[in-house]
């Protein structure tokens, strides 16, 4: 399948609302977020009846590469993202394969970036919400953040703040994932993951 250049593309940092879990490894894709829309110059504002915040803008140099994109983060929870990206989708008529989720996972090392279009969800309740809600057909940027050490459960590992010695190095991981968001958009997946799957 090829990536659609026309219309508005959604760009989806999952994670879940309020201070308490901001830092969490789960949280990653709300970093994403807030830096894209750092770059774009813009601040969320809470989405009539959808149950998110967004941000619209442009991303990409002028001319055919420039995009218009709408930032979101639910505010729903994880495990419920489906409803409000469904709910954007909806109101601002993005194609399903112009939506891209940006979440951890943990079968990747920290740090590590892959990018697909499609697939399973491998146990994250924020992409099985959103596969549930409308299908599997839309793009993931998956920001590695390993296994649990020992028997720690897979549940509070990712409700965990990073740790100290991941936060050294977590912005410039969270930097490089924007910048895949921004090539995948302007470039399409196949330059995309070229240049930053590893």
């Amino acid at each position: 399948m090829t990536t659609p250049t026309s219309g508005p593309w959604l760009i989806v940092g999952l994670g879940n609302p309020g201070p308490e879990y901001a830092m969490n490894r789960h949280n990653v894709g709300f970093m994403v977020a807030d830096l894209l829309a750092e770059r774009i110059g813009g601040k969320f504002k809470r989405a009539g009846k959808a149950q998110a915040q967004v941000l619209e803008g442009r991303i990409g140099p002028a001319g055919p590469a420039n995009r218009r994109v709408i930032l979101a983060k639910p505010m729903s929870f994880m495990n419920l993202s489906g409803g409000p990206v469904n709910a954007l989708k909806d109101f601002y008529k993005v194609p399903v394969a112009n939506i891209v989720a940006v979440h951890d996972e943990l079968d990747i090392d920290y740090g590590t970036l892959r990018l697909k279009l499609g697939g399973g969800d491998n146990g994250h309740n924020g992409l099985k919400s959103m596969t549930k809600a409308m299908g599997a057909d839309y793009h993931r940027v998956r920001f590695g953040i390993g296994r649990p050490p020992g028997r720690m459960q897979v549940a509070d590992f990712v409700l965990k703040d990073f740790s100290s010695a991941e936060r050294k190095e977590l912005d410039y991981f969270v930097d490089r994932a924007a910048d895949a968001v921004e090539c995948l958009v302007t470039e399409g997946l196949e330059r995309a993951q070229s240049a930053y799957n590893s």
